[in-house]
């Protein structure tokens, strides 16, 4: 029960939830803009609907991050203990679903190859707990400094990070469209102009280790230590501004992309380095995810009680979200697919222009409470459970 855990912070419940609810979000779009083997939007109206429908989700795995920077960070006991924590937590159940999504999708021999050296393209999501490791190996070498640093330190390391969540865009206006380069996974990435001491022989430039992820863990700790209780009129003054500031740069960012490109005519089409161009301004190192994902940590953080419905239904979806996060596809394609079959495709659709939002919100929601039920049961089984869906 709740009560006899006064130190678990509820706000960060509905925020991991909403968060895991968000993911499901963005994976429910992918369908409208890649199509086969490439990129495809079928009619300027799925054009916007992507351009929105997959723009507010963007900050899901920000505030994954934001919310295990809060609790996490800086450690609470050794490092040793910290790893052994995670690895039960984390690691075991990501190798049981990466041999899961190994044997089911695709070719189980490669797949098996390719597990030695990275995830499973077909599972994509799984990129994530990749970069999640990466995150908790770093955390023992911070957490002395995180422990004594002060407010205008802290702020002055945030204020750089925020900066180079300017980059991406910076390159794209000093370097133009970036040529799509290609590498041994065949996955593309757009060229990168290089700045500040980046070049052909080195990528490490001055601000590449205060960029990414690590200025999502420094958020966490800002807001743990520095931000006390703030009032409605404060939060909706800052949170609104930021959220819809955010929303315009990754919406007009990824329409103006896809309208050029299209040059008015539709359905537009190309390789899927054109889809991984068109994402560009809503990478998760980018300003305007930034953001959004200070918008929604303020508005969540006036979440103070709990209730039956907190007790009963949203705390066990909250334990359970990292194993939904992993298992999610599995559903999520099937009802994806099912969905789109009985429902029909863009304009043509049985709802015309309202087809794509119907079918998102739906893919979505539906995917959201079937992984959600299954997860829920499957952490119950005794012994066995934890380790399955961590």
């Amino acid at each position: 029960m709740v009560a006899k855990d006064e130190k678990r912070e509820i706000w960060l419940d509905w925020l991991r939830v909403m968060a895991c609810f968000l993911v499901m979000a963005t994976h429910s779009c992918e369908p409208f803009y890649l199509g086969g083997e490439g990129s495809l939007i079928l009619t300027k109206a799925d054009a916007v609907w992507v351009s929105v429908l997959n723009v507010i989700p963007r900050a899901a795995i920000a505030l994954f991050i934001f919310t295990s920077s809060y609790l996490q960070f800086p450690l609470h006991y050794s490092s040793g203990e910290f790893f052994k924590r995670r690895a039960k937590r984390i690691l075991v159940p990501f190798i049981f679903w990466s041999i899961v999504y190994a044997l089911v999708w695709g070719e189980p021999v490669q797949n098996f190859k390719d597990l030695l050296l990275n995830f499973n393209y077909a599972a994509g999501h799984l990129w994530f707990v990749y970069m999640l490791i990466g995150v908790y190996l770093i955390m023992p070498l911070l957490s002395p400094w995180a422990e004594k640093v002060g407010k205008r330190e802290l702020q002055i390391y945030l204020a750089i990070w925020l900066f180079t969540t300017l980059i991406p865009l910076i390159r794209q206006w000093v370097g133009g469209p970036a040529p799509v380069i290609y590498g041994p996974s065949g996955i593309p990435n757009a060229a990168k102009y290089p700045l500040w001491g980046e070049a052909s022989w080195n990528t490490y430039g001055t601000f590449y280790y205060l960029s990414g992820f690590i200025g999502y863990l420094l958020l966490g700790l800002y807001f743990r230590k520095f931000v006390g209780k703030l009032s409605w009129a404060t939060t909706l003054g800052v949170a609104i501004p930021a959220f819809f500031i955010g929303f315009l740069i990754c919406h007009k960012g990824f329409l103006n992309q896809v309208l050029a490109d299209s040059g008015g005519v539709f359905p537009v089409e190309g390789p899927v380095g054109l889809a991984a161009l068109w994402e560009g301004p809503w990478l998760n190192d980018t300003f305007g995810v930034a953001m959004m994902t200070l918008g929604w940590i303020l508005v969540f953080r006036k979440i103070e009680s709990g209730g039956r419905f907190y007790e009963k239904i949203l705390l066990p979806v909250s334990k359970a979200s990292y194993g939904m996060y992993l298992c999610h596809l599995l559903l999520l394609v099937y009802v994806s697919g099912t969905i789109r079959s009985w429902l029909g495709l863009g304009e043509a659709g049985v709802l015309g222009i309202w087809t794509t939002p119907v079918e998102i919100l739906a893919i979505a929601i539906l995917s959201f409470i079937g992984v959600a039920l299954f997860s829920i049961l499957v952490q119950k089984i005794p012994k066995i459970g934890n380790w399955l869906m961590g």
